[in-house]
């Protein structure tokens, strides 16, 4: 959710704190703050509601200091405020710190506190760690973090900087990802590498329950029992110009004219002509293993279990397996039964989706065997699975994602492939697909030639308060993954149904005012769609569609857009496409933030 920038060494910290948190911005946005020390005194503080532009703004250019954090929200306790904002600092303010996660138990924290005379400033959680971490009886920073630590159940990424130790950072980890930067003769610290790839491209990841002090000179890692442990740096493959808009006017956009070069990218490597196969080394398996399961579990969050719906049919129709998506959120709560011949399927953008790690390590914990579909290299999904496909999409920056979505599609087809050629599924149907998957670039790059058709009917679509998405088995998944995008840029409401279920109820909606986006592909219930379509026609209501070339829509009066075909099983993934630049072109038209949405983050850390 929120990001954290820390950095330590020789050059003046205010700059390169702000420069780091403005990367981390899609993360969280409603306050950001940060902490700047020199080698004796307090910290000078700074806050500010709103975006890291208002408190770059307030931070005077002289502002000196070698050592800092700094950090963005996203407000889970308490309202956006200054008081509410991080750093939060004990009563002395000599200990400020900085916090990703949720405190548990920080109503009894907080009650404490206030019993033993703590006037407390703010509504936080964070709020108590300062000072608890103050009021420790321990004789260095590193052993009062453990103590405060020791009283805190529920998640948090932490760093700390004490003005009577002004030579390091404290930072410590617990279901919230936090990386160390590693520099000549400096140090950084961050949530998320993209806050450092101007200034190193060597980090350590910090697993769970991991602790480390960071000098200017190194950084030593340890555990809650002072355990020393050692870490090596790896390099980080993220350039500053993938986090740049490159003429775009907002990273959306960017991200969905990357998807012909990105998915390219992705097939590179994984295609095997020779068996009609794709090529998953990062599984794990052997084919034996793989053949050896029976059924497939997908759990995502968001637009990942929409795509993990979609995946599901396409394992179904490939490898005749039975598979299903499920909400991680949901999964762990329901005590559910975990089969040794499953094969679950762990989705997320980020890697750090908290409900889905959360999901994955119970699997584990009951002897389940878990594969992940992650973007980042480096994450705790990617490093807790068992194995994994990397979606090689790229950085991501807005919130609502879009590539990163069509690669988890393609990871999909890809580990379909896979299993269905380990089971039923001929070499010349393998064959068939490889020549759709290689195809896809180039198809994508066909939809997006016709922007302008599809902006127009995106702009058409914004004046709606309410709107229905609708498609029938290969269309329905799509259908809920464009319902989600377009609500969350836009914030109108957006709803998806199967077409078939129009007639048991939703249908009393449709009028004037309730337009409609019908995915209709040529396919076994193209005149099925159709019928649907025509229904709501016949009750005023408006339509955009979805369709291939070639399908005769005959008298019906709608938005058309085309799209090229692929193989059957392949073209919800070019069906999906149309559907992200409909949804941007009316967030555009009716002005919103569209690469930060309100209420929303890029990586949802907490439950």
């Amino acid at each position: 959710m929120c990001g954290i920038v820390g950095y330590i060494g020789a050059q003046q910290a205010a700059p390169i704190l702000l420069e780091g948190l403005s990367r981390l911005e899609y993360r969280g946005y409603d306050s950001a703050g940060i902490a700047v020390s020199g080698a004796r005194g307090a910290a000078k503080v700074f806050r500010r509601v709103g975006r890291v532009q208002a408190l770059a703004a307030a931070v005077p250019a002289k502002t000196s200091g070698r050592v800092g954090i700094g950090h963005t929200r996203w407000a889970t306790h308490g309202a956006p405020s200054e008081a509410n904002a991080h750093p939060h600092a004990s009563s002395d303010g000599r200990i400020q710190v900085v916090h990703n996660g949720i405190i548990d138990n920080a109503a009894a924290l907080r009650a404490r506190l206030t019993a033993e005379g703590v006037e407390l400033a703010s509504e936080t959680d964070t709020e108590a760690l300062a000072h608890l971490i103050a009021r420790s009886t321990e004789d260095t920073l590193e052993a009062a973090v453990v103590s405060t630590l020791a009283q805190v159940t529920g998640t948090y990424a932490i760093a700390v900087v004490d003005a009577a130790n002004p030579d390091r950072i404290v930072v410590a980890r617990h279901g919230s990802p936090l990386v160390i930067g590693v520099g000549e003769r400096e140090m950084f610290v961050a949530s998320d590498v993209s806050a450092l790839v101007r200034h190193t491209s060597s980090v350590v990841h910090l697993e769970d329950g991991e602790l480390a002090t960071v000098t200017a000179t190194g950084f030593r890692t340890f555990t809650r029992e002072h355990q020393d442990v050692t870490k090596t740096p790896t390099t980080v493959e993220l350039t500053v110009e993938e986090l740049e808009l490159a003429g775009h006017e907002h990273f959306m956009h960017k991200e969905i004219h990357e998807q012909p070069s990105s998915v390219e990218r992705m097939l590179g490597g994984r295609l095997d002509d020779r068996f009609g196969s794709a090529r998953l080394d990062g599984l794990r398996m052997e084919l034996r293993e793989l053949r050896g399961f029976r059924r497939v579990k997908i759990l995502g969050c968001g637009s990942a279990y929409y795509v993990g719906q979609l995946g599901a049919g396409l394992i179904e129709d490939l490898a005749r397996v039975p598979a299903d998506a499920e909400p991680a959120s949901e999964f762990r709560y329901r005590n559910p039964v975990i089969e040794p011949d499953t094969l679950y399927v762990a989705v997320s953008q980020s890697g750090e989706t908290a409900d889905t790690l959360f999901a994955v390590r119970e699997i584990q914990r009951k002897g389940g065997r878990v594969v992940g579909l992650v973007n980042v290299v480096g994450s705790s999904i990617a490093r807790q699975c068992d194995g994994g496909i990397y979606l090689h999409a790229g950085p991501e920056v807005s919130v609502a994602s879009t590539k990163a979505l069509t690669h988890m599609s393609v990871g999909f087809a890809l580990l379909a492939l896979a299993l269905g050629r380990v089971h039923d599924l001929s070499h010349a149907d393998g064959a068939r697909i490889l020549a759709g998957l290689q195809a896809l670039p180039g198809r994508i790059a066909e939809i997006l030639a016709d922007e302008q058709l599809i902006a127009d009917a995106g702009r058409r679509l914004a004046d709606a308060r309410s709107l229905f998405f609708i498609g029938r088995v290969r269309g329905y998944p799509v259908a809920r993954e464009a319902a989600q995008k377009f609500k969350e840029i836009t914030y109108r409401h957006a709803e998806a149904y199967p077409s078939s279920e129009l007639k048991h109820g939703p249908l009393a909606l449709i009028d004037a005012d309730l337009p409609t986006v019908a995915i209709i592909p040529d396919d076994d219930l193209v005149g099925r769609n159709l019928a649907a379509a025509h229904e709501i026609r016949a009750r005023g209501g408006r339509l955009t569609v979805i369709t291939h070339k070639g399908v005769d829509l005959g008298d019906l009066d709608a938005d058309r857009i085309d799209v090229p075909r692929s193989e059957p099983e392949l073209d919800p993934i070019l069906l999906t496409i149309p559907t992200q630049l409909l949804a941007y072109h009316a967030a555009r038209t009716l002005g919103e933030d569209i690469d930060r949405p309100r209420n929303l983050a890029k990586s949802v850390t907490v439950e």
